[in-house]
């Protein structure tokens, strides 16, 4: 084979290379969210402005510890099972440093500290932690998270769908409905 044909060989297998990794992040994505369980994470989010990855909502959840019995280590990836409470919001069902094989509805999270009273507790970090918005939107999401903070009736949660380990947050709620909807109501306003 000649030189030009080889070079245009690696080129073809590059480009395909280049299209294939993107599409199987979508495509993977895609599948958590059409066949993965849906859970509600009840947070307490702050909206803060990061100059590189654009405008979030960084979300800090209720359900973030649980007791354990050996060590864990600062950012070690951890197993999470979940299952929901009476209000139908996510709950930990246990931990564990190996891969639950025989229950899907778990999370990889990363441990975020512990501490001892009485029993050995380990927090974590789930890696849904932000939910980004475009740009013109933001303004209206903080102003209508600002106004939920102030009342103490009202209830925000995250939805996430996951699936083997992986989850996809899809939207932040306060009182059911959507932030979206409700930074949209507050820019017309």
């Amino acid at each position: 084979m000649d030189k030009k044909k080889i070079i245009f060989i690696v080129f073809i297998i590059v480009a395909l290379v280049q299209i294939y990794v993107p599409a199987k992040m979508i495509l993977d994505r895609e599948d958590i969210l059409k066949t993965g369980t849906e859970f509600r994470f009840k947070t307490a989010p702050v909206d803060p402005n990061d100059p590189f990855r654009g405008k979030f909502i960084r979300l800090n959840f209720e359900e973030t510890e649980i007791e354990v019995e050996d060590d864990w280590v600062y950012d070690e990836t951890v197993y999470i099972s979940l299952s929901t409470d009476d209000d139908g919001f996510a709950k930990i069902q246990s931990a564990s440093k190996e891969n639950p094989i025989d229950n899907k509805d778990y999370v990889k999270a990363k441990v975020a500290g512990s501490y001892v009273v009485g029993n050995t507790k380990v927090l974590f970090d789930y890696p849904f932690d932000r939910y980004y918005m475009e740009e013109s939107k933001a303004g209206g999401a903080e102003v209508s998270y600002r106004k939920s903070q102030s009342d103490t009736n009202q209830v925000t949660w995250a939805l996430v769908s996951i699936k083997k380990g992986e989850a996809v947050l899809t939207d932040v709620l306060i009182d059911g409905v959507s932030i979206r909807e409700l930074a949209e109501k507050e820019e017309k306003e």
